[in-house]
């Protein structure tokens, strides 16, 4: 059985997807951040005074934006090379191993360890 994708929706979901990570990247800041933030809004008090909000906040927030805009146009440029699933599947990609990244990254602004 063979998976197709319509391009209209798989096109619905990237703009959504994109549009979703920028939001995030400008919604979340340092006042909200104990609410919204996983991991962050866990810690004790302590806790969070030794872990670097600011420095965090200023890579998350460049990190979430270019990623709405980069796997956005990742998509649309893979769908004038290949067919749609493999341009889905190159999509997906680019959004997995991003954010995987971003979690190694992130982790050095933990100064609780």
């Amino acid at each position: 059985m063979e998976l197709v994708i319509n391009m209209d929706e798989m096109s619905i979901v990237v703009i959504f997807t994109g549009l979703l990570f920028i939001f995030i990247s400008k919604v979340i800041n340092k006042d909200n951040a104990g609410l919204l933030l996983a991991g962050y809004n866990t810690m004790s008090k302590s806790q969070r005074e030794k872990f670097d909000i600011d420095g965090y906040l200023k890579f998350f927030k460049s990190f979430y934006y270019k990623m709405g805009i980069y796997s956005a146009l990742i998509y649309f440029g893979a769908i004038f090379f290949v067919d749609q699933n493999t341009a889905a599947i190159i999509y997906t990609i680019s959004l997995t191993i991003p954010i995987a990244y971003s979690v190694v990254k992130g982790y050095r602004f933990n100064k609780n360890t």
